[in-house]
C-alpha cells in the first residue's frame, strides 16, 4: 500500500487535502459504473405492481441525481460541471443470480476525471432499488458496485477485463 504522502488526497504532513486540479488541461473525460441488486424471483415479479412506482424509474432518476451531488457526499471530489449523465437498469432474471443489473455513465469537459460520479450515480440508484423493494423481501443484497471504465485524463483509459 502506498505512504500517505504518495497518494494524491493528501498534504506533506499526512493531513487530508483537496487536489489542486487549476493547472491540469481540460480534456473529455468519461467513466461507466456498475451496480447489482440480487433480489428474489418473488420480488422481480412483483416490480410491475410496486405500490411506491415503478423502482426502477426512480432509480434511474436518484442515480442522475447523485452524479450531479457527488461533490457533496464525497469530501475530497471536486464539483463538476457534468455534460452528461445517464442511468441504465435492466432485469436480470435467468442465470445464477437474479435482480436489477445497473449501468450509469457520467462526461464531462474538464481538468479532473468523472469516476466518483458514475459510481455514486450507480450506488444511489442501487439503494434505490433497496428502497422502493425493502418491504418485499430483507434478504435484498447490493454487489458490485465498480467502476468499467473510465477515458481521458493523464492517466489514461480504462477497461475492466470481462471474465
Amino acid at each position: 500500500m502506498p505512504k500517505p504522502t504518495q497518494l494524491s488526497h493528501f498534504d506533506a504532513a499526512g493531513q487530508a487535502s483537496m487536489v489542486d486540479v487549476s493547472a491540469k488541461r481540460l480534456t473529455r473525460r468519461t467513466a461507466t459504473a456498475s451496480a447489482f441488486v440480487e433480489l428474489s424471483r418473488e420480488v422481480l415479479a412483483a416490480l410491475p405492481s410496486n405500490p411506491k412506482g415503478n423502482p426502477l424509474e426512480v432509480a434511474r432518476i436518484a442515480g442522475i441525481q447523485a452524479a450531479k451531488r457527488t461533490y457533496e457526499l464525497i469530501p475530497m471530489c471536486h464539483p463538476l460541471a457534468l455534460t452528461h449523465v445517464d442511468v441504465e437498469t435492466e432485469i436480470a432474471a435467468g442465470g445464477v443470480r437474479s435482480g436489477v443489473r445497473i449501468r450509469a455513465t457520467a462526461a464531462t469537459v474538464g481538468p479532473t476525471g468523472v469516476e466518483m460520479e458514475a459510481l455514486t450515480a450507480a450506488a444511489a440508484a442501487a439503494l434505490t432499488v433497496y428502497d422502493m423493494t425493502k418491504a418485499l423481501d430483507k434478504a435484498i443484497v447490493i454487489r458490485e458496485i465498480r467502476l468499467e471504465s473510465k477515458t481521458g485524463g493523464k492517466s489514461g483509459d480504462f477497461k475492466r477485463n470481462s471474465k
